[in-house]
């Protein structure tokens, strides 16, 4: 699954710290994220798009593989 939260954390001046304090998470986490090691569940994608307030699907695309 490719996502976009590494060009958004940037955007909104955040580090992988900071974005997993706001979700709940560790640091560890957002980063198995961003390099795809890990698919978030529902509940962490939609806090994750809440945060930068985007719709879901503008996040997170689906890979062919997927």
């Amino acid at each position: 699954m490719k996502n976009y939260i590494k060009i958004e954390r940037a955007r909104h001046n955040l580090t992988q710290g900071d974005l997993a304090e706001k979700v709940g998470v560790s640091r560890q986490t957002i980063n198995s994220i961003e390099t795809k090691k890990y698919i978030p569940s529902a509940v962490l994608a939609l806090k994750i798009s809440k945060i930068f307030n985007m719709p879901l699907d503008s996040l997170f695309e689906l890979d062919d593989d997927d």
